[in-house]
């Protein structure tokens, strides 16, 4: 949420790709691309995932382990490229994401799932008159409590309203944290793995 409305200003219209749509913060970015008016496209590793991706309202879908993703994003957007990327993925995909930004095109860093730190190409911001951001929302949510609690309040209104649906795939006790952990860490995990304290 933050990403969107502090970071971005995520308008209407604009097109929104998610790398790693299928995951626990991929699949939140998609419902919230949506809510937010955006087109979103929705990247993934298979096709299983891209079904989850789409059930939960991806307008367009890209295989990246069967087709390069460049190429689709710019068959997608007519040439034109992306308006904002959601990034929890990093490594060549980042840096090839970052090349199919549109003009003044916005790159949200959030995390590193690839366990590679892209190598972005600052010629590529240059000339498009693009903005690598981070979003570490910990540290904002310290330093911004009172945008934060409004924040907080907002989305949970939209759930409220049927605007957003937290995506609750596997529960797991919280004695068997290694199984979660595993299907995080392995990349089966569709939506949210979450521990129960029964």
């Amino acid at each position: 949420f933050h990403a969107f409305r502090q970071c971005t200003r995520l308008e209407a219209g604009e097109t929104l790709l998610v790398l790693g749509a299928a995951g626990g913060v991929g699949i939140a970015a998609v419902e919230m691309g949506k809510a937010f008016g955006a087109r979103v496209i929705a990247a993934a590793s298979s096709d299983e995932k891209l079904a989850f991706a789409k059930s939960a309202g991806a307008d367009e879908l890209i295989n990246y382990s069967k087709t390069p993703l460049r190429d689709e994003i710019k068959a997608l957007t007519n040439g034109n490229g992306i308006d904002v990327v959601y990034d929890p993925v990093g490594g060549e995909l980042a840096e090839l994401a970052m090349r199919s930004l549109a003009w003044r095109g916005r790159h949200l860093i959030i995390g590193f799932a690839s366990g590679v730190f892209p190598q972005f190409a600052a010629n590529i911001a240059l000339l498009k008159e693009a903005q690598v951001i981070g979003v570490y929302w910990g540290g904002w949510a310290r330093r911004e409590r009172d945008v934060q609690a409004e924040n907080l309040a907002e989305m949970s209104r939209m759930i409220r309203d049927g605007k957003l649906s937290p995506e609750v795939t596997e529960r797991h006790s919280l004695e068997d944290f290694a199984a979660a952990f595993d299907a995080i860490t392995q990349r089966r995990a569709m939506g949210k793995v979450v521990l129960t304290m029964d």
